[in-house]
């Protein structure tokens, strides 16, 4: 099968191509530079050189390549730290999440691609009432904090665009949050977060009840490659199988990369040294169920409950590290 993946030299993209292309596939690599093109054929893959806000070098690339089946793996996240504001982190994707989106599947239709796979997040959107972990038919946020408002709205354009399609298959998976290698979550040069973990810059807020769902970047990538066959249209969280509270998920964190405990701060003070909505993570969001994709994709985790893969997999990596953005 013809699969095009935009965002190939992504932290997911580095995983997922080498399993489509094992699984058989012709896979095309839709990168930005120029100078990226040697890792996209390292990945096994063929190289196309596009920005994803083009939308006629996007249209041109996708024609090239004449795929069955596209896949939305772009995000360009500023990896320089937990700022106050999440939208300024998260611009770029942002756009990538709607006019990248609009671009991608534009060209897929035009080709006449049976089925198109776009990234959504399932870390914090939910709304936050209720029990702690939810499925896909319950409701995101309505009243979000005000800095993270422009990327929940980004975050419903590519669900409802991809969801709504007319003419092909979509589908929208929700990863919970990536750990392991070349994410921010990893024992490599990207690996933000541990850093911050290390120097006891990342503290437990207030109660530390916000729960949180996560994902190993490999699994992400098996889900991925299964959605490509598998799964009727819609959306599917992608997360593993122990949502957990940040007042244990954290320590526990630390203490499998031999770092001192987090510090605890009041909820008052993480709200003015980190602003309301990275205080809201902490303290209030809702984690996700995997029943869906497991039942549906036949996804089997190679890392069921982060402990696991704290202890196994955040140092497992290729030869050489992935880009985190794509």
């Amino acid at each position: 099968m013809k699969i095009f993946v935009a965002g190939a030299t992504g932290a997911l993209g580095g995983q997922l191509v080498p399993m489509l292309v094992a699984s058989g596939h012709e896979v095309t690599g839709m990168t930005r530079t120029t100078s990226k093109q040697d890792m996209v054929r390292r990945l096994g893959a063929r190289p196309a050189v596009a920005d994803a806000l083009d939308p006629e070098a996007v249209a041109r690339v996708v024609a090239e390549a004449e795929p069955e089946v596209v896949i939305h793996e772009l995000t360009a996240i500023n990896t320089g730290g937990l700022g106050r504001s999440i939208d300024k982190m998260f611009a770029r994707t942002n756009r990538l999440r709607t006019e990248g989106t609009d671009h991608l599947l534009a060209a897929a239709r035009a080709v006449g691609a049976k089925r198109f796979i776009a990234q959504s997040f399932a870390g914090w959107p939910f709304e936050r009432t209720g029990g702690p972990v939810k499925t896909e038919d319950e409701p995101l946020q309505s009243s979000p904090p005000k800095s993270v408002a422009q990327t929940l709205a980004a975050i419903r354009h590519v669900e409802e665009a991809v969801t709504r399609a007319e003419g092909i298959e979509g589908l929208v998976l929700r990863y919970g949050g990536f750990y392991g290698p070349g994410t921010s979550l990893g024992l490599n040069p990207d690996g933000d977060q541990i850093e911050m973990l290390r120097k006891r810059r990342l503290p437990v807020v207030g109660n530390g009840a916000g729960v949180w769902s996560l994902v190993h970047i490999e699994d992400a990538a098996s889900a991925t490659a299964a959605a490509v066959e598998r799964g009727e249209p819609g959306i599917y969280n992608v997360v593993d199988d122990e949502p957990a509270a940040v007042r244990d998920l954290l320590p526990e964190m630390a203490k499998a990369i031999g770092a001192k405990p987090p510090r605890r701060v009041p909820r008052w003070l993480g709200r003015l040294i980190a602003g309301e909505g990275n205080t809201v993570m902490m303290t209030e969001v809702r984690g996700a169920s995997n029943a869906k994709a497991k039942r549906e994709l036949g996804w089997v985790l190679r890392y069921p409950s982060w402990r696991l893969g704290f202890r196994e997999g955040l140092e497992q990596s290729g030869d050489e590290p992935v880009e985190v953005a794509a």
